[in-house]
């Protein structure tokens, strides 16, 4: 096993304009390296070069400059190999919808020329919960199915990389819990996993190791925990005794923020201020505190400050495609 599953050096991607437009830069001289064995968030706003850079690794655009290796193999000296690393779980569900989910696996087997003798069409079915489904025509699945048909598709020729490109898009909780239980079978076994997602709760509960790109540059790439840590902030939720308005005479630097529920969130910087002379300057604006707790950055507090860009809540459709 490699140290990295994906090593990108000086990644360029330059789209040329149309009709006297100037040339588009997608991706401005991009180095990431994606450890093996890890669950990789890749994350940015919408035209970012997310989709490009996908692609790109995927064979299915042509970089510019730069070099692109996959599990060790050398994207222009080993082509074939360093495709066969690597599968693609498309945001689109563009499937074929006079193929059954069996005949578009054996299918998609045939063109990895992946022999017969070692095809797993119907342990991958199962594994999906598609095996009762195997021998319908898939423009008969649902939403949910066709996405898991797609993620079948992508394992047809066990490749050591997966990408998910916006895997849990308009499907329900149930298919998206079983999504994920897969997911982490599959990378339990050694498989590497990339996930694109608009929903920054699915990254941080799933990915070990996030990548934010903006504007086709890469802005951070640590492990979860670092990258979170970056952010300096911490907020008291503070439930009075009795029902109240935001407290003036807080110390500088404090922002408060009166919560639905009638509690007091107060944000500050733990660099600067202590909770106790926020707690203090609460006590001396005449609130009496019934209970307090903390809450610490989450993942989406250092996206906006990286990209100033604010993703819609969980549960909403998306800004537009990814790219």
């Amino acid at each position: 096993m490699p140290q990295n599953a994906i090593e990108l050096r000086g990644l360029r991607k330059v789209y040329p304009g149309t009709g006297g437009a100037p040339d588009k830069e997608a991706l401005k001289s991009l180095d990431l390296d994606i450890p093996a064995g890890s669950v990789f968030g890749l994350l940015g706003p919408n035209g970012a070069g997310k989709s490009t850079t996908i692609n790109i690794m995927a064979g299915l655009v042509r970089k510019s400059a730069g070099t692109v290796k996959i599990w060790g193999f050398d994207q222009d000296v080993n082509p074939r190999q360093s495709r066969a690393a690597i599968g693609v779980v498309p945001q689109e569900l563009n499937i074929d919808p006079f193929f059954s989910p069996r005949a578009a696996l054996e299918l998609q087997a045939g063109l990895y020329g992946v022999p017969a003798r070692e095809r797993r069409t119907e342990s991958i079915l199962t594994s999906v919960g598609l095996l009762d489904k195997a021998d319908s025509y898939a423009r008969t699945l649902s939403g949910g199915m066709r996405r898991r048909l797609l993620v079948a598709k992508a394992l047809v020729h066990a490749p050591q990389v997966l990408v998910l490109d916006e895997p849990t898009a308009g499907v329900d909780i149930e298919l998206r819990q079983m999504l994920w239980d897969y997911v982490r079978e599959l990378n339990a076994a050694g498989t590497t996993i990339i996930l694109t997602t608009h929903y920054l709760e699915e990254a941080e509960q799933m990915c070990d190791r996030i990548g934010i790109i903006a504007d086709g540059a890469l802005v951070a790439c640590e492990e979860k925990s670092a990258l979170i840590g970056r952010m300096d902030t911490k907020t008291l939720v503070i439930t009075p005794e009795r029902p109240t308005a935001l407290p003036e005479g807080l110390p500088e630097g404090v922002r408060a923020a009166l919560r639905p529920d009638g509690s007091l969130a107060l944000s500050y910087a733990r660099a600067k201020m202590s909770a106790g002379r926020v707690l203090d300057a609460v006590r001396a604006a005449g609130i009496s505190i019934a209970d307090v707790a903390s809450e610490e950055p989450h993942l989406e507090d250092i996206f906006v400050a990286l990209t100033s860009t604010k993703l819609p809540p969980e549960g909403e459709a998306p800004l537009g495609k990814a790219s």
